[in-house]
């Protein structure tokens, strides 16, 4: 059993959402080992539209995207939070080093592995390019970041990622994000747009059930790390669009009245029949929103780069 001093953030997050009188989970929870694994596996499958949607506008845009992201001073500092394996940002990497400017790259991840190789790769890469990794939670860096605000910004925040944060959390990302820019400096941020709620539906529960398996991995890393003793089997992967909203939700539902042991918390969980545990949400956005978003934070949307379907949106900000 873990002692109070001993207790993670995990199984701190864990316990408080399985006893809430609404039982959910964190999604920043998904990404153990295996969770990675899945996910690499839905971003290539073809119902799920986002990636290959954002590369294609990197691909094909990158090199405008970079030059119109470019601050009116330098040296810069260009900030990316949840940097992952930066395979979009090293076309723009790639654009702004043979414009020779000066400027310094900063990747913020909570995975210190990825981070190492990711500078590695870049080093070999971009010979020359200055770097200053961060590891840890981004809300915190994004403090850290705020206090010392000084030299021009750019900031990255790509994928759909933005979607994923339920509105309470998108206001304090959002009024962070503010804090930690002055004005004339710039944000890029992915957007989900709006679309067929069956193009949507598909790409959250898709054929091969891969999603499904992504969501019930995460019971799985809390009987491992927790010593819990979740019977996946007994769990369903329910999804639901909403289409006046935009918000893409993702629940677990038990199947049968169970109790769930989390063995190192000392603690039982009782679930009722049915009952959900609501595990992500991914929110939709049209024009009408992000620009909505933007000048309620002091931002004011300089281009919006968008793929041929008009599936996604890379929008670029501007702070005032």
């Amino acid at each position: 059993m873990l002692t109070k001093e001993k207790i993670s953030p995990f199984a701190t997050d864990t316990l408080k959402g399985l006893t809430a009188q609404n039982k959910y989970l964190l999604p920043k929870y998904f990404y153990d080992q295996n969770g990675s694994k899945i996910f690499q596996q839905i971003m290539r499958m073809p119902q799920y539209y986002p990636t290959d949607c954002e590369m294609e506008i990197f691909s094909r845009q990158g090199a405008a995207i970079a030059k119109s992201m470019i601050p009116a001073q330098s040296p810069f500092e260009m900030v990316e939070l949840g940097s992952g394996d930066g395979l979009k940002t090293k076309i723009l990497l790639k654009a702004l080093t043979q414009m020779q400017l000066n400027f310094t790259y900063t990747p913020v991840d909570i995975s210190i592995h990825a981070l190492d190789e990711l500078e590695s790769d870049l080093q070999k890469q971009f010979p020359g390019i200055k770097i200053k990794k961060k590891a840890g939670d981004f809300f915190q860096i994004m403090k850290d970041l705020a206090a010392q605000n000084g030299s021009p910004k750019v900031l990255l925040f790509l994928g759909s990622n933005i979607g994923n944060f339920m509105s309470e959390e998108r206001d304090v990302f959002m009024k962070l994000l503010s804090s930690m820019t002055t004005r004339g400096d710039k944000v890029l941020i992915g957007f989900d747009r709006k679309k067929s709620p069956d193009i949507i539906s598909e790409a959250y529960d898709d054929p091969a059930g891969l999603t499904r398996d992504f969501n019930l991995n995460h019971l799985l890393r809390i009987n491992h790390e927790l010593d819990a003793d979740f019977d996946i089997a007994q769990f369903y992967h329910h999804t639901s669009y909403n289409p006046f909203t935009g918000a893409m939700k993702s629940y677990l539902l038990s199947k049968i009245e169970q109790t769930v042991k989390l063995g190192a918390l000392n603690e039982k969980i009782f679930f009722g029949k049915w009952e959900p545990i609501f595990m992500e949400l991914s929110q939709k956005f049209n024009y009408d929103d992000i620009h909505l978003l933007a000048r309620e934070y002091g931002f004011k949307v300089s281009q919006n780069f968008t793929d041929d379907k008009n599936y996604f949106t890379d929008s670029l900000w501007i702070k005032t």
